[in-house]
């Protein structure tokens, strides 16, 4: 009977990814090698930048967009926040 992968096996053949989101935080930042998790560098600095608006930290943004950002920052992959959807909804 043979055994199953180990995590970390899985991780360098590339069949398991680092999540972003749903996973320790202080895990994530060991693995990542950041001191600060590169979706909250990102998303500051593109609101810092584009999102000097009144209730820019209050306002929820659209659930779609939202979603497709988690969903980019999980696979591994920053995402170009000047797309037009994003753009288009700061919050």
């Amino acid at each position: 009977m043979k055994s199953r992968p180990t995590k970390q096996k899985l991780k360098q053949r590339g069949i398991l990814k680092e999540r972003v989101f749903g996973c320790d935080l202080g895990e994530h930042l060991l693995n990542s090698g950041f001191e600060v998790p590169q979706v909250l560098q990102s998303c500051t600095a593109f609101i810092e930048r584009y999102g000097i608006v009144d209730g820019i930290y209050r306002l929820s943004g659209v659930a779609s967009n939202i979603q497709r950002l988690r969903h980019e920052f999980d696979s591994e992959h920053v995402p170009d926040l000047t797309k037009e959807p994003y753009v288009q909804d700061i919050h």
